[in-house]
């Protein structure tokens, strides 16, 4: 954070991003206690609707800090990335959180993990590869946007998307692509397992 301000970067951005990280966990958590340890189902949705609000904060905040003059880089990159995979993954955090939850305090049942193997593997590993190529396509978005809010002065701004692209790739050949092209037997599965 030092490096960053002495270039000329205000850590204002890298200070919010962790700010709604730990909003993020503390408006998730307080919503299912709410809705199951406390026994309050109505304040528990009222606050869980919450949680997609934290990342339109941290939107909000990194367009205004580079339409006020704030020096673009990759923090910015990063909060755009931050709401996209919030976006992309939240949804599905949230209902395993809210299963697992039930299960603890509401007597639920016991959530099933994910497949381990066959063609259940191959379309959950498939699934999730399409939540990050979400992720990447809205924070490409969010990045675009901030591009134009910037001027040409953003170009910085691009550096992180394309790391991001390449992790997408690599979780592309290696979990969905590969399990579609060689299957695991469930007899290599026992095996692993023994």
């Amino acid at each position: 954070m030092v490096a960053q301000a002495q270039a000329g970067q205000d850590p204002f951005v890298l200070y919010l991003i962790v700010a709604c990280e730990i909003a993020f966990w503390v408006v998730l958590a307080s919503g299912l206690l709410a809705r199951y340890a406390l026994r309050r189902p109505g304040l528990g949705g009222a606050l869980l609707v919450g949680v997609p609000v934290v990342d339109l904060v941290l939107v909000v905040a990194c367009a205004v800090d580079l339409r006020t003059g704030g020096t673009p880089g990759m923090t910015h990159s990063l909060a755009a990335a931050y709401l996209g995979i919030s976006v992309a993954f939240g949804p599905y955090l949230v209902r395993r959180a809210d299963a697992w939850f039930a299960h603890r305090f509401a007597g639920g049942p016991r959530p099933a993990r994910p497949p381990r193997h066959g063609r259940a593997r191959q379309r959950h590993e498939w699934a999730m590869w399409l939540r990050c190529l979400a992720a990447l396509g809205l924070s490409s978005a969010l990045t675009l946007v901030m591009f134009l809010i910037g001027g040409p002065s953003t170009v910085e701004l691009w550096n992180f998307e394309l790391q991001l692209a390449a992790v997408t790739a690599i979780w592309f050949v290696g979990w969905p692509l590969r399990l579609t092209l060689f299957p695991p037997k469930a007899d290599d599965h026992m095996e692993g397992k023994r």
